[in-house]
This record gives structure tokens, sequence and C-alpha cells, in this order.
């Protein structure tokens, strides 16, 4: 469960209209993996602050199906991140580095 707290913190970082993705927070975090990552949002109860949406995978798909995929697909559209015609966010332009900013 610390873990998962050190995990909320980084995304809580990640800035609004970016996003990162489940590697470069478990880097960030560091003695976790991507899929723990993953773990620790899905467990967010409902109407948590944190801003989980803006975690993609690292090609920049939504990697959640269905209605959740949708809504964090509405959510990161709605804050100006846009998507190919393949599904995929140009992390050039929208990513955020948890990495980079630790240095920052």
């Amino acid at each position: 469960m610390i873990r998962h707290r050190a995990i909320h913190e980084v995304v809580m970082t990640i800035p609004y209209g970016c996003v990162s993705t489940y590697g470069a927070i478990a880097r960030r975090v560091g003695g976790c993996t991507a899929r723990m990552v993953g773990y620790a949002l899905s467990s967010l109860p409902e109407g948590s602050t944190v801003p989980w949406h803006r975690v993609v995978n690292a090609q920049g798909h939504i990697s959640l199906p269905g209605e959740t995929g949708q809504r964090q697909r509405d959510r990161l559209e709605s804050e100006g991140v846009g998507f190919d015609t393949e599904g995929a966010i140009d992390l050039d332009r929208h990513g955020w580095s948890a990495i980079a900013s630790q240095s920052a």
C-alpha cells in the first residue's frame, strides 16, 4: 500500500494536457513495474482526484477496454490531448516524463 501511495503521488504531478506511461511512472517511483502502476491506479476509489486517465502504455495507447477506456479517452481529449487514426497519442507532443521532472 505504501508503494501505491508513491505511485499516486507521482501521477498527481502529471500536468493537465499531458500523459505519461506506466513504465515512466514505475521508473520514477523505483522498485516497481509498469504492471504495479496499473494495479495501483485500478485500486483508486470512486471520486479520487488522482488523474489516472493521464497514464497510457508505452506506445501511447489507452490500455483499458470498453467504457472505462472510452472515459479515459474523453477526459484526455477534453484536456486537448489528440489521438491519431490508430488511436495513439503523440508522446513527443503530449508526453511528460516523470524522469525528466525529477532533475528539474
